[in-house]
């Protein structure tokens, strides 16, 4: 299994800049950052910086892990001038990026901004148009696409990625009968929070719209992620595993290490470790989980 840091970018950039390299010096296959222009609370002015222009910016600026969207909301941007960004950023990092996509689901982002934001049916549909488009234009030298939502007309994309085929799309999302078939029809990985008992029932179901359309299941590339809190303190433990919102996982080295252990049985090839409750010392427990735990999970 392989393993990624996703880097809060809250913080002020040269902290994400050093964080970023840091992972990128010390062995993580990937880092990842999210596509939100506000926080989703009533109280929206806190910073976060754009996902792609600090994609270009984390491109140029480290060597060896892939780069990604965790994911790019489908609305915030036209699927070919994402295609072009996209193409443009994998270029920048010689090929190491990851496209993930999502329908989108912060509604006060699109109030804010006027950004139409429909019905979930109708942010599945464009999705579902735009990875098309998308995958089109990466591997096509001319794309023409009649949709509900979105038309193309011969459209070009030069220069093309540098990987070949275009960069990864990842489709994150869990929900069974739109999400996981836009996955197992155009989707190269898919991506989901969760603990592993379940994406071992979503990869089911995974597995059974792969089957539909006649895609063999092991074709797809599955990553997840969850809140880590590695301690060896009972009350900690405690705190991380019951704390709302995201789904945790917490205990000494070894129940990690175990915990870990079943996301792979579950079929997980890349698990994603968010920073979001690392605090300041972000880089020491990126630096506990390289060197304690992952050894013996990979």
């Amino acid at each position: 299994m392989k393993f990624a840091g996703w880097l809060n970018l809250s913080p002020a950039w040269p902290h994400v800049l050093d964080q970023a390299k840091h992972l990128d010096e010390t062995g993580w296959d990937g880092i990842y950052v999210a596509d939100h222009f506000m926080p989703g609370g009533p109280e929206n002015l806190a910073p976060i910086q754009e996902c792609w222009t600090t994609l270009a910016a984390l491109a140029a600026s480290t060597s060896n892990a892939r780069l990604g969207s965790l994911v790019t909301g489908n609305t915030y941007r036209h699927p070919p001038v994402l295609a072009k960004m996209a193409a443009q950023v994998d270029i920048i990092s010689g090929g190491r990026l990851v496209l993930g996509i999502g329908a989108a689901w912060q509604e006060n982002e699109h109030e804010a901004y006027g950004i139409e934001y429909g019905t979930v049916g109708w942010r599945l549909q464009r999705l579902e148009e735009s990875v098309q488009i998308i995958r089109s234009l990466f591997r096509e030298e001319r794309t023409t696409f009649q949709g509900k939502h979105y038309q193309v007309k011969d459209a070009p994309l030069s220069p093309k990625p540098v990987q070949d085929g275009g960069p990864r799309i990842l489709v994150g999302g869990g929900g069974e009968q739109k999400t996981l078939r836009i996955v197992a029809k155009y989707a190269d990985e898919w991506n989901i929070w969760g603990k592993p008992e379940l994406l071992a029932q979503k990869g089911a179901v995974l597995d059974q719209r792969c089957e539909e359309v006649g895609r063999d299941p092991k074709s797809l590339y599955r990553s997840a992620q969850a809140i880590v809190t590695v301690s060896d303190d009972p009350a900690v433990v405690e705190r991380a595993r019951n704390a709302p919102g995201f789904p945790s996982i917490a205990g000494g080295v070894d129940e990690i290490v175990d915990t870990l252990g079943r996301y792979a049985e579950a079929g997980v090839d890349e698990f994603i470790i968010p920073n979001f409750n690392f605090g300041r010392g972000t880089n020491d427990a990126y630096d506990r989980l390289m060197q304690d735990v992952i050894p013996q999970a990979r």
